[in-house]
């Protein structure tokens, strides 16, 4: 997905392109995420720059175990490789080899991150959202839970989908239901609420592969830039949220924020927790401040 208002150099390439990355196995839809930031005089002013949204290397719709049907045949990939898919599809169909700023939130920090370290004069900016400098702790513990369920599967390996693997993809999901909303915002609901939120969520989740699944959760389970963050030359903005289950600000965007140099931190407020890019305008003010510093 484009939209915003292109402009160019004297070469006649795109020069105010900012990317936006989405979560583990989203696609470029996420970037409706910033919509109500866009207008005039906000921080992400359409007027201004121009938006490309792509569905990530591994992402449905994108090239994947689902869309390739290679299934459990499909090479595995790493966040580097999701990194350089997409230069290569900005340089290919936009002839772009250097863009004004990325917006990634999770996994799309990952990718922001791991970017600004492999190649530094690429951007501009970075805004890593919700995210971390490594997968450690609690959440390579359920990244190994969420393998374990589905390798535990025998179904896994014949690369077709079954009754049994439907099941597993269910369970595999809903080991991440904890880690989306705060531990407030669950507190809240009454139990036959958490119920039924916890059934339609293992429901919904079936609109997933489970191929799709596994290799994304491998291609982040190792993620750890932790002693590259030096070679960081972009500007870079964290947000975190106080109530995110799974990246607390005290564990990951704190300490991250203290390793990157020339880094801003922003802690939100928000019982949505992990899905906390959901209502980005709250701090519309903050962000403005820093993309002042970018474009016209």
């Amino acid at each position: 997905m484009t939209f915003g208002t292109p402009k160019y150099d004297e070469n006649g390439v795109i020069n105010n392109a900012i990317v936006y990355c989405h979560g583990s196995l989203g696609n470029f839809s996420s970037v409706k995420k910033i919509f109500p930031l866009t207008g005039e005089g906000d921080a992400f002013d359409e007027e201004k720059y121009f938006f490309i949204s792509i569905s990530a290397l591994g992402s449905p719709g994108s090239c994947s175990p689902s869309s390739t049907d290679l299934k459990n045949k499909f090479p595995k990939y790493s966040i580097i490789d999701v990194v350089n898919f997409q230069k290569q599809f900005l340089a290919e169909k936009f002839n772009i080899t250097h863009i004004l700023g990325l917006i990634g939130n999770s996994m799309g920090g990952f990718v922001g991150l791991t970017q600004a370290i492999e190649y530094p004069d690429f951007a501009d900016f970075i805004i890593c959202g919700v995210s971390t400098y490594k997968v450690a702790g609690h959440d390579f513990i359920l990244s190994k839970f969420v393998n374990e369920i589905i390798e535990s599967d025998p179904d896994y390996n014949k690369g077709e989908l079954t009754y049994s693997l439907i099941r597993t993809l269910r369970l595999a999901n809903l080991a991440e239901f904890n880690f989306g909303l705060s531990k407030e915002a669950l507190r809240e609901m009454s139990n036959d609420e958490l119920s039924v939120e916890f059934e339609n969520f293992g429901n919904e989740s079936l609109d997933i592969d489970i191929y799709d699944l596994k290799y994304c959760n491998e291609s982040c389970m190792y993620y750890d830039v932790e002693n590259d963050l030096d070679r960081i030359k972009a500007k870079v903005l964290i947000i975190a949220c106080k109530q995110d289950p799974h990246f607390p600000p005290e564990l990951d965007a704190i300490p991250m924020s203290k390793m990157i140099n020339d880094s801003e931190l922003i802690v939100m407020d928000s019982d949505l927790g992990h899905l906390c890019f959901n209502e980005l305008e709250t701090i519309s003010d903050e962000l403005a401040r820093f993309m002042s510093n970018f474009g016209d």
